[in-house]
């Protein structure tokens, strides 16, 4: 049976494990952190949308992120410090803006293709993640957004999604406790929505049970290939003596981290981490819970998404901050979430509200990284920018069939 590593314990290195798992191999999942899920999966914005399949590699983008550079609210906010990682990063990203349309085609059917696993091995393993299956609402405040959706939508339905145009009475039927003047918006019947962290540390708990072995509070230090497979150096806590130990090969699924691994493997994966900040508010009084929508938001104008976790949890997570490594959580980017949310539900109570920023890993052309490295058992599944948890399904199951392919499992095959 051959050993397999894999390096980050998010959603991506938790599916992954999960994946090779099932095809027979031998896991160890090496994380920083005491527990899984708790960087990037811990609280983001809980949808499972492939409606939200758009890549952002577009001239607007660009224009959107020059004109809201010095306002502090903004839903897109680049830091004007000059930083040789970001700025080549951005030029990469300039040079992708021709495959826009391609590359969200393609997201859109990684995303759908997700559905089936993701479902799947939470019914397998009885995971509890707060799973909401009323579909996700895009809303638009004007005709200028709803045009635009509008073209998105040719591209979605190229990638095989549903997505129908409402009108502002049927996006009332659709979700009663929406308030506000829009234009008019989009629904996908098929998203859904649930608790990331409840997700990931539950497929975890399977993988333990299954036989993977989890090393936490492990900081890797150095991934060196060896010809006959990878050496890992790693020290449990940051200051302790690195130990060493080998494998016959190494998923690296390491979040914003993986650009650094990569490098020391030999291959260049360009990763970027691009801050997203989310709320918890806790409905903790009746007329909060009754005044909260069930049906996921996204609005797209405010670049704000919304998810139901349970009958007492409501998340709003939204914007994007390309500051390079920086988990502060900052007030001026946390209030429009809040505001956002008295404006369009006056009656949920926001006096308790949990506050978090989280890093997702962005390739320049938005596309995750999928596949072997340049030497024999390294591979990747790293860099799925915003929508991390609703692709992770198929791309670990992409992985899973890749490093079979190149590393064929012997009792596997026996079997």
């Amino acid at each position: 049976m051959q050993h397999i590593a894999v390096v980050g314990a998010g959603i991506t290195g938790v599916t992954t494990a999960y994946a090779l798992l099932n095809r027979g191999y031998s896991v160890t999942v090496f994380d920083k952190n005491r527990y899984a899920a708790m960087q990037t999966s811990f609280a983001n914005g809980g949808q499972l949308s492939a409606s939200n399949a758009e890549v952002w590699t577009q001239a607007s983008t660009i224009l959107k992120g020059i004109k809201w550079m010095l306002k502090k609210d903004a839903p897109l906010l680049v830091n004007p410090m000059p930083d040789w990682h970001k700025y080549s990063w951005m030029a990469e990203f300039v040079s992708n803006i021709p495959r826009y349309e391609d590359n969200t085609v393609e997201t859109a059917r990684l995303a759908i293709a997700a559905r089936q696993h993701l479902f799947a091995w939470a019914e397998k393993e009885n995971i509890d993640f707060d799973h909401e299956l009323r579909g996700i609402l895009h809303v638009y405040q004007d005709k200028k957004g709803f045009d635009h959706a509008t073209r998105v939508n040719e591209l979605l339905k190229k990638g095989g999604l549903h997505r129908e145009s409402v009108s502002t009475d049927e996006m009332r039927a659709i979700e009663p406790a929406l308030s506000g003047e829009f234009y008019g918006g989009y629904y996908t019947p098929s998203d859904s929505t649930g608790d990331i962290h409840k997700y990931t540390r539950g497929l975890a708990q399977a993988c333990e049970r299954m036989g993977a072995h989890f090393e936490f509070d492990a900081h890797v230090k150095q991934l060196e290939h060896t010809g006959l497979g990878v050496h890992l150096e790693y020290a449990i806590g940051q200051d302790a003596e690195p130990v060493s130990t080998g494998f016959d090969g190494v998923v690296v699924c390491a979040g914003i981290e993986s650009r650094r691994f990569a490098s020391q493997l030999g291959d260049r994966v360009n990763i970027y981490p691009v801050k997203g900040y989310s709320i918890t508010v806790e409905l903790n009084d009746e007329e909060s819970q009754q005044g909260a929508p069930w049906v996921s938001l996204l609005d797209d104008d405010a670049k704000i998404v919304t998810s139901r976790l349970g009958s007492d949890r409501f998340r709003i997570a939204g914007t994007a901050e390309f500051n390079g490594v920086n988990y502060d959580i900052r007030d001026d980017r946390i209030r429009p979430l809040t505001e956002w949310c008295r404006k369009l539900f006056p009656s949920v109570n926001t006096d308790c509200v949990i506050p978090w920023a989280g890093l997702r890993p962005m390739m320049p052309n938005m596309m995750p990284r999928v596949g072997a490295g340049k030497h024999p058992g390294v591979f990747y599944n790293t860099g799925h920018g915003h929508l991390g948890w609703t692709l992770s399904a198929a791309t670990a199951d992409m992985i899973g069939d890749s490093v079979e392919a190149s590393m064929p499992n012997q009792l596997r095959k026996a079997s």
